[in-house]
């Protein structure tokens, strides 16, 4: 269980369940890692899928629930039905993608219709408020540590990301219409966006 470690990306874990819809019935983890985001999901969620490209790090991660299904390959092009995930998430993946563009535009073709994207990525810090941000994740990061120990995952690094934060937030904001951008400590930020439903789409033109 998650509860007995801790780490900056297992910190944000409940900013994204928080976010996935009461009554989601299926769900996408994106670059799962070591799954311990998809186990948490399949504890309210029925059918959870977690996907990554790494097979070593995906064994470890069939370990933490057997009753997800865990595939091994690239999210950008495994034969996913579209639109058929209710929530589609990921924690410190977004940064993997060197075109963060297309990696949006095909996870919210994979969102539901009235279902939700929600992501926490990792960022470069090029603005003085950004590294404002940073000086409080050093803070934030000490107390954590101190508190809980660090549990260091398993799954490949990239580092540093390609992508300001900046780049980030106009990428998002060019790809997911309404989308909320919320800059976190401990050099995070997290992107949730709800997909309309065709309903709102033709309200929303009359």
């Amino acid at each position: 269980m998650t509860s007995t470690r801790w780490n900056h990306n297992i910190h944000y874990h409940r900013l994204i369940l928080d976010a996935v819809p009461a009554a989601a019935r299926t769900a996408l983890d994106v670059g799962t890692g070591n799954g311990l985001l998809a186990a948490e999901l399949h504890q309210n969620i029925p059918v959870v899928t977690a996907i990554d490209a790494d097979a070593e790090v995906l064994d470890s991660a069939r370990q933490e629930d057997s009753g997800v299904e865990w595939v091994l390959g690239d999210v950008l092009t495994y034969p996913f039905e579209p639109e058929s995930f209710d929530a589609v998430v990921s924690v410190a993946t977004l940064h993997h993608f060197p075109n963060l563009a297309q990696a949006l535009s095909r996870l919210a073709n994979l969102t539901a219709p009235g279902g939700v994207l929600a992501a926490v990525g990792l960022a470069r810090s090029t603005r003085p408020t950004d590294f404002i941000r940073d000086v409080v994740g050093v803070v934030e990061h000490r107390r954590h540590k101190r508190r809980f120990g660090e549990w260091v995952h398993t799954a490949p690094v990239v580092w540093p990301p390609p992508h300001s934060y900046t780049e980030v937030r106009r990428a998002a904001s060019a790809v997911l219409p309404g989308v909320i951008w919320t800059r976190l400590a401990m050099w995070r930020y997290a992107l949730v966006w709800n997909k309309p439903t065709a309903k709102s789409l033709t309200e929303d033109f009359r």
